[in-house]
């Protein structure tokens, strides 16, 4: 039976790489995102029937409580689950609104919690192995112009330790954790000044692109990362060693 694995945010940038990498190697894939035409523009090119696209806004808290659970209506098991959906706006603590700093905890940390939750709670009973990869960053280890930001994926970080705790021994929780990724809706909003300084601290200079940090991620979600849990993988050209 093939490996079924979830992956949110997939429409564009690391996630749209991430379900391409993971269909490469065979896995089935269940692709969700707000962005449906994005997830229609993936599906012409994946042009798999190992691939399927669910349009979800994780920023609505419905949404959050009842995605894993209706996957379950159709999908006898699931082996993976990379929460990579996140909000990322680039701007002042003091430019937020209160409508935004409650959509930036809900998707980038409160979907987590919600859909790792479901997933663990199902897949520990069934008696195999999984693995959870969430999507962090380096902004979650060493700060952020863009503090809300930084905070929830400092969250994130948290949040995996503590699963992977939580969830053993059944459910591996590992994360990555990318410095400046190309070609990403992220990357035109990070500020000239804070690129420039990723970029001089990049000790490998081969621009990453999001199929450098979905590389990691179908590592992490198979049996060849099966001895790692509770780990933040850093994906950085070795900007900042840990």
């Amino acid at each position: 039976m093939k490996k079924k694995v979830v992956i949110t945010g997939a429409a564009n940038g690391i996630g749209r790489a991430a379900a391409m990498a993971c269909l490469a190697e065979d896995f089935y894939v269940i692709a969700a995102d707000k962005d449906v035409a994005g997830l229609e523009s993936l599906l012409a090119e994946a042009g798999s029937d190992r691939l399927e696209v669910i349009g979800a806004d994780f920023a609505d808290l419905s949404t959050l409580k009842t995605f894993i659970p209706q996957l379950y209506a159709r999908h006898e098991s699931l082996s993976g689950l990379v929460n990579n959906a996140g909000i990322y706006h680039g701007q002042s603590v003091f430019d937020y609104s209160d409508a935004q700093i409650d959509e930036m905890y809900t998707v980038n940390l409160k979907s987590l919690i919600y859909l790792s939750r479901d997933f663990a709670r199902r897949e520990m009973s069934s008696g195999g192995t999984c693995s959870i990869v969430n999507v962090t960053s380096v902004a979650g280890e060493v700060g952020s112009l863009d503090a809300l930001y930084g905070a929830t994926k400092a969250g994130v970080i948290g949040l995996t330790k503590a699963n992977a705790w939580n969830f053993a021994p059944s459910i591996r929780v590992n994360a990555v954790s990318p410095a400046l990724v190309r070609n990403t809706s992220i990357f035109n909003r990070i500020p000239e000044h804070r690129r420039r300084e990723y970029e001089r601290q990049e000790i490998l200079k081969e621009p990453i692109q999001p199929s450098g940090v979905a590389d990691v991620i179908v590592f992490l979600l198979g049996e060849k990362s099966r001895h790692l849990t509770g780990q933040v993988i850093a994906v950085d050209n070795g900007a900042y060693p840990r």
